[in-house]
């Protein structure tokens, strides 16, 4: 069990009693977080409670209970094992291998409780409460075992010049066994051997004694691995983290020496922001950093060590960065004056870019913080007026400043999205929308600079997890979705918009650069989720400004990506089924763009062609009988030799059925009365499902065929027709065989399904006619009017009564 570092202060900088539901214990020293390792080798906070100690009927042994103070729940039930190796370190820290891979810690509010809890696991064990480990932390070979009982204790050389060979071998040849590593660690320890060794390093600088300096740089490096939060804290004690920083200067391995001592003292400054009163905080914030520095650039990289050697380490960093939110966000002298300046017209640029970054490593920090500490942080930061802050901020010309806004910004939207919400719709009811919050955010989204729009794409995401109604609340008096998108609709959609209108006036993109397509395509991006999410928001929207005929402009955008988004948009909206949309989508001839677009890619067969025909095959087998004749009457022509993909022809055939019920409405009724004896389920599979249940009848199994869906083969006309139109036509037919020869040698005439990658000669010349302004409908010239003389609508009548009769 690696040994673990300081007490989280979330505990010890609490005091006062702690209530406990149903009259538990209520004393502050036995109030405790549990605290388990995960597998990135970093603390997870599991909860706080109180902890007591008694035994466990079910365990078969005295056991540590902690049951949580806000609901009395049992977050720890573990027996005290004989075997167990408990640490406790720092007075208020009890931390023990639960199993191989699975570490706990207890971490006391106060001294008194930690010392009474060890004395427990202690008298359990047979052991003295006096120690600091209760077992060997491995269990030893034979070997050591005699050893250790030959000899209980290390004998260290003693501390000089010419002895430091000795010693470097000495830690050396003690790092691969547990138990002499244990023993090591504890003679250094009782012995003071740190402050003496660094003595020595003065005494070698001095005399530039290169050789001593190596074998110090290995012995200090050793002393890391030995994994002993007792020996971190003498080493990063103010008097002697530089001397231990000055021998990792010297590594053997490198032909001259680094500099960090100079980096530390000369290059990096401490800055305050705002001075700081507390010298125990200051004292912290400085052997913080210079920890992480020794961590991340000093010694060599954590691969070169067994694995967990260095675990200590991590965890000594994790639990000051968690002090020092802690003790800063106390100091509510020190937050008020951060924020005054922060806002303060008066305050310069190069300051206030230094009180910016400071806020967002602030926040960077309390990620470390346990969910109910990270709660009160973001409690304080509010009440303190960061939004409002950070609206002043990102209204600034400082590029950098904004940057580091919008990172703090980030935080605040990923932790609680609802607290933004609140804010942005009470400030909209004093300012105007062009300086509300949430519009200076999508402002800087449209605005951002960077060529592959880093920002942005940062920007967007927060703004999506604002409008996402699934982290909304909703509450017995109102319904945070909505009041939050009644908001957005009315005050910021326009602004996210505006871009997408700019750049949509004619018939094609009028900026088609590669930065505005990226942009774009993020604007449609975060539509698309809208119409996905938003309902009759955003229908409003797009009807009332007819967003979708501007979206489709972009499918003639050179760049394919954002042709592509532009069409998902469309099928997104297809996708929906709502008749709303089917109306409008026809009113205004809304395919054509696609239409031309299929036209223009030819006989490629890329993404485009493949989204646009999943397009279509959707309205074919949902049967969307709206758009399927709108199809078919205004762009028949245009379509009616793709015959690689039988998807055009089966929308012609749906047509048809269509035609033939209306004609016929004895057929209908016929249809009606053969669904009400069936079962009835869902609306939108019973057409599908009667479909298979008629494929099925008796000629088919007659003739052997398999009852195959219709993406698995290729259908022709008369697999695709109505099964009802069949069994209702069948004995009509009976009585005019000749009829039904005649009518199969046409249809078989006509139709020669296959599947083709690529469009034969006399496709291509009919799609390039086709593909001609004057074809399609919208164009000069055209009306377009269903059925009108020459318009792609117009069917001949023989050929539409041929098609009207169906039969097998």
């Amino acid at each position: 069990a690696p040994e673990q570092p300081s007490v989280p202060p979330a505990i010890a900088s609490q005091s006062g009693g702690c209530g406990v539901a149903g009259g538990r214990m209520t004393d502050t020293r036995r109030r405790v977080k549990v605290y388990t390792l995960n597998e990135d080798r970093q603390w997870d906070d599991r909860g706080t409670g109180h902890v007591s100690s008694c035994y466990v009927e079910r365990l078969k042994g005295m056991s540590l209970l902690v049951r949580a103070e806000s609901d009395g729940s049992l977050l720890l039930e573990s027996k005290i094992n004989p075997n167990t190796a408990y640490q406790k370190q720092q007075d208020t820290l009890i931390v023990w291998s639960e199993a191989e891979n699975y570490d706990l810690a207890l971490s006391f509010q106060e001294k008194a409780g930690c010392d009474e809890i060890w004395e427990k696991i202690c008298q359990v064990q047979g052991k003295d409460p006096s120690v600091d480990i209760t077992q060997d932390l491995v269990d030893e070979s034979e070997e050591e075992r005699f050893d250790d009982m030959s000899s209980p204790g290390l004998e260290l050389p003693s501390c000089e010049l010419s002895r430091l060979e000795e010693i470097a071998e000495l830690v050396a040849s003690s790092l691969p066994s547990p138990l002499r590593r244990e023993k090591l660690a504890l003679a250094l320890e009782n012995e003071g051997y740190i402050k003496k060794l660094l003595e020595i390093f003065h005494v070698c600088e001095d005399l530039e004694n290169i050789e001593g300096l190596h074998h110090l740089y290995e012995i200090i490096k050793g002393i890391f691995l030995l994994n002993r939060t007792a020996l971190f804290e003498v080493m990063f004690s103010e008097e002697c983290i530089m001397d231990v920083i000055g021998c990792l200067e010297y590594d053997p391995s490198l032909s001259q020496s680094r500099k960090h001592r100079e980096f530390l003292t000369k290059t990096a400054k401490f800055k305050e922001v705002i001075p700081i009163s507390d010298p125990e905080l200051k004292q912290k914030i400085h052997q913080t950093y210079r920890v992480q520095y020794i961590q991340d650039m000093v010694l060599p990289t954590p691969s070169v060590f067994e694995e967990n050697m260095l675990s200590t380490l991590h965890s000594f960093i994790f639990f000051n960065k968690v002090e020092i939110v802690g003790m800063l966000q106390e100091d509510e002298k020190f937050l008020t004056d951060l924020f005054a300046q922060l806002t303060d017209e008066a305050t310069d640029e190069e300051k206030r870019q230094e009180l910016v970054n400071f806020l967002k490593e602030f926040c960077a920090f309390s990620q470390t913080l346990q969910p109910q500490n990270r709660d009160a942080f973001f409690k304080t930061l509010s009440n303190m007026g960061i939004l409002p802050a950070l609206e002043v901020i990102l209204g600034m010309d400082d590029a950098q400043v904004r940057s580091a806004a919008t990172d703090i910004f980030s935080y605040l939207v990923e932790y609680n999205p609802s607290m933004v919400r609140e804010f942005v719709m009470q400030e909209a009811q004093q300012n105007d929308d062009d300086i509300l919050l949430i519009n200076l955010i999508i402002e800087h989204m449209i605005c951002d600079t960077d060529p592959e729009l880093g920002g942005a794409v940062l920007l967007m995401g927060l703004l999506r997890t604002l409008v996402d109604p699934e982290n909304m609340l909703a509450t017995a008096n109102k319904t945070e979705k909505t009041e939050f998108l009644g908001f957005f609709y009315k005050h910021c959609m326009h602004v996210l918009t505006a871009p997408l209108l700019a750049n949509t006036t004619e018939d094609k993109p009028s900026k088609d650069d590669f930065q505005t397509a990226q942009l774009l395509a993020l604007i449609l991006e975060l539509l698309t989720f809208c119409v996905e999410h938003h309902t009759y928001h955003i229908k409003n929207y797009i009807i009332n400004k007819d967003i979708l005929r501007r979206v489709l402009v972009l499918m003639a955008s050179k760049h394919a990506f954002l042709a592509l988004c532009a069409l998902r948009f469309k099928r997104k909206i297809i996708g929906l089924k709502d008749e709303f949309y089917n109306r409008y989508i026809m009113k205004s001839f809304l395919f054509e763009p696609v239409v031309k677009a299929f036209l223009n890619n030819g006989s490629r067969y890329n993404l485009m062609n493949s989204a646009i025909i999943e397009m279509f095959e959707f309205i074919r087998v949902e049967d969307i009988k709206s758009l399927t004749a709108h199809v078919i009457e205004n762009y028949w022509k245009a379509l009616e030799d793709v015959d690689y993909v039988q998807t055009f022809k089966g929308l012609k055939l749906r047509f048809e059925q269509q035609r033939e019920r209306q004609d016929n409405p004895k057929l209908d009724s016929m249809r009606s009365i053969l669904r009400n004896h069936r079962y009835r389920r869902d609306a939108r599979t019973l057409e599908d499902e009667e479909e298979m249940w008629f494929n099925t009848d008796e000629d088919d199994m007659e003739d052997g065929e398999a009852v195959v869906p219709p993406s698995d083969k290729p259908k022709n006309d008369e697999d695709i027709m109505d099964p009802i139109s069949k069994f209702m036509e069948r004995k009509k037919l009976k009585e005019s065989e000749e009829k039904e020869v005649l009518l199969k040698t046409n249809l078989s005439g006509r139709q020669s399904p296959s599947f083709k990658l690529s469009f034969s000669s006399g496709t291509k010349s009919n799609l390039t006619s086709q593909s001609s302004a004057s074809n399609l409908p919208g164009s000069p010239g055209s009306p377009g009017s269903p059925g009108s003389p020459g318009s792609p609508g117009s069917v001949s009548k023989s050929t539409s009564q041929m098609a009207a009769i169906t039969t097998k």
